[in-house]
């Protein structure tokens, strides 16, 4: 269908030309239109066959593959070939064109000299076009390339995160296993809830903001539970939160981070959790205090992970300022939903 159409806009700019033409030569000329019709269409058929020989034959074979001496002695041979076709068609012409007008004549020399400075034109005009389209189809190929990798990346980098979360939260539950904790059940239900939200309700490009929040909160809750309800986190949300989207499981890698290295169980010094809305910019501010025992000499897949999918998700939309001091650590996103 897509071909149709391309061959219908072909022939509708091909019958514009040759029609533009023939009525400004009719109107500056004693031939007849009738004559006119046929000595533009015979004229046309040469120039659009010497367009599309190019177009569609000379430049696939000769230019895409490079071969550069055949592609260049082939279109010689077709100028001069085109050029003595014309004067061909000038010659059964002529009768015509000298009952109606006697005093035009142009010699062989003057007359092919011209026809092969037209077949040049007619060249280059589908050379620009096969290049230009070849370009557009590149380009249309390299964005569906690249969006189909950071489709990839993306999905890659999405289901790390379950994993790296239910590894942490399961370490946490064996903890309360091992000591034989009555909050061992609860702290399962608890997961149960956000594993729920993490494999149904995040499938989405974006969640509710709310949503989001809330799952932060029952992460919370379940390091609450794992530290005996001794973990102390302030966490506040300003602004109003109804109506906004945001990419799931973007701030969790904070959160779990400041419960990973940081204090929790220090009253003086608790986890600081400030959210804030304004329209459609929020505002996350995170500090904790850092345990200089608890040390991940592993790593982390986390801080590296939600950097990333900032960059291709909220590309020049957010700010991220991280401070890593030697007592404390802060982190400071902001973020154009």
């Amino acid at each position: 269908m897509k071909r149709n159409w391309q061959i219908f806009w072909h022939i509708i700019f091909w019958v514009s030309i040759i029609s533009y033409f023939m009525v400004v030569t009719h109107n500056n000329s004693k031939l007849s239109l009738a004559s006119l019709f046929a000595i533009f269409v015979a004229f046309g058929f040469v120039n659009i066959g010497l367009f599309y020989l190019n177009f569609l034959y000379l430049i696939p074979k000769f230019l895409d593959n490079k071969k550069y001496k055949a592609y260049t002695l082939t279109l010689i041979i077709c100028i001069i070939a085109f050029a003595l076709g014309k004067y061909g068609l000038t010659t059964f012409f002529k009768s015509v064109i000298n009952r109606y007008d006697e005093g035009h004549q142009s010699s062989f020399g003057s007359y092919f000299i011209g026809s092969v400075l037209t077949n040049i034109f007619f060249l280059f005009l589908s050379t620009a076009l096969k290049f230009s389209i070849d370009w557009f189809l590149n380009e249309r190929v390299q964005r569906d390339l690249e969006n189909q990798r950071l489709s990839a990346e993306l999905a890659f980098l999405k289901s790390q995160i379950n994993p790296h979360f239910l590894f942490n939260s399961l370490n946490s539950i064996y903890s309360l296993a091992y000591q034989k904790s009555d909050t061992a059940p609860e702290a399962i239900l608890k997961l149960s809830e956000i594993m729920r939200y993490m494999l149904y309700e995040s499938n989405d490009n974006k969640v509710d903001l709310a949503k989001e929040l809330q799952y932060l909160q029952n992460y919370i809750d379940l390091q609450k539970i794992r530290f005996g309800n001794k973990a102390f986190v302030d966490f506040k949300i300003t602004g109003d939160i109804g109506n906004q989207k945001i990419v799931p499981l973007l701030l969790i890698a904070f959160i779990e981070n400041a419960f990973k290295h940081g204090v929790a169980n220090d009253p003086s010094s608790p986890i600081r959790l400030l959210i804030n809305l304004d329209g459609t910019h929020l505002h996350f501010y995170m500090e904790n205090k850092k345990h200089t025992l608890n040390r991940d000499n592993e790593g982390g897949i986390g801080l590296n992970n939600v950097k990333r999918r900032l960059d291709l998700l909220y590309p020049g939309k957010y700010g991220l300022a991280i401070q890593d001091k030697t007592n404390t650590y802060t982190c400071e996103l902001s973020l154009v939903l």
